[in-house]
């Protein structure tokens, strides 16, 4: 009987041994799950403002984008006026220069045949060049044509019989009228006043890595600052955005506020060459961005004449 006293005395736990309690293990899990629940709670806390940083950032250091022509809209007349700078001031030329100033987009002026013949111009006459850039240009007035990084004389490139047609010239001079007539009746000048003015050419524009500085056509620019002839800037686009390339619109800036042009096949965009109008065409991203630059001064000693065949 004293073995056994004895043998349940020995089996006693120690003084100081721990034993589980319900209540102790409820508190145990409670902790633990409240150090869970604020570790989720940090997270997604984290998550949230990073997400708003980079909003923030966005929003208030990239230029914000709004779009006066979209290429998948037709307008019969898209048009604003502003206020014009002072690069007017000293013209003499009162019947023509601007007496207001503006950007006009119009669609439905050329025809699609129209447009798909000048098209296939110029891109028969870039096929004998092209710049080693991504702007390549083809001016028939001057011949000039991008090859490598110089110009040569597309008159002088083709092969012997071959060349632009008479057709050619007959359809490249029925739209440069009829934007003549477009640009005249807006800014009300008579047409007589008004002079097709060099530069006037065919681009082509592709994601080819910049040579030289006449690639790099996504700089702001002012045309009457760049050009010295110009008091009206046109253009006629051979492509559509989104359709035959990607990137490439063209974007007025104001203050540091961008307004964007999405060239659509046919549209033809004309505007007021003054520092009004400070613009450049957004960097291409994919494909073949072709247009005709045709601009027109007031000036009758910088007038060029109408192209014909050699």
């Amino acid at each position: 009987m004293s073995e056994v006293k004895r043998r349940d005395k020995n089996s006693k736990k120690p003084k100081g041994s721990s034993i589980s309690r319900p209540d102790d293990e409820r508190q145990n899990h409670t902790e633990f799950r409240l150090k869970t629940h604020w570790k989720y709670i940090a997270y997604v806390l984290t998550v949230v403002f990073t997400a708003a940083a980079i909003y923030l950032k966005v929003v208030y250091t990239e230029p914000r984008v709004a779009t006066f022509a979209h290429a998948d809209r037709q307008y019969q007349k898209q048009h604003v006026t502003i206020v014009c700078s002072d690069d007017y001031k000293r013209d003499t030329f009162t019947e023509c220069k601007p007496k207001f100033c503006g950007r006009v987009v119009m669609d439905g002026i050329v025809t699609s045949e129209e447009v798909d013949h000048l098209l296939g111009v110029a891109k028969m006459g870039l096929s004998y060049g092209g710049s080693n850039g991504g702007a390549s240009i083809l001016d028939l007035h001057s011949g000039a044509l991008s090859k490598g990084d110089k110009f040569i004389s597309i008159y002088s490139a083709f092969p012997g019989g071959e060349g632009f047609k008479e057709e050619d010239f007959k359809i490249y001079r029925t739209v440069k009228n009829k934007i003549q007539q477009a640009i005249g009746d807006h800014f009300k000048v008579p047409l007589h006043a008004l002079h097709l003015t060099k530069p006037t050419f065919f681009s082509r524009m592709n994601t080819s890595e910049a040579k030289n500085i006449h690639d790099e056509y996504w700089h702001p620019h002012v045309d009457r600052q760049t050009y010295g002839s110009f008091h009206y800037t046109s253009l006629l686009y051979l492509s559509t955005f989104n359709k035959d390339f990607t990137g490439g619109r063209f974007i007025f800036t104001d203050n540091g506020t961008e307004t964007a042009v999405e060239p659509r096949a046919g549209r033809v965009s004309f505007f007021t060459s003054g520092s009004e109008n400070v613009h450049f065409v957004e960097k291409l991203k994919s494909g073949v961005r072709y247009a005709i630059t045709v601009s027109f001064t007031c000036d009758p000693e910088k007038a060029i004449s109408d192209p014909d065949v050699v």
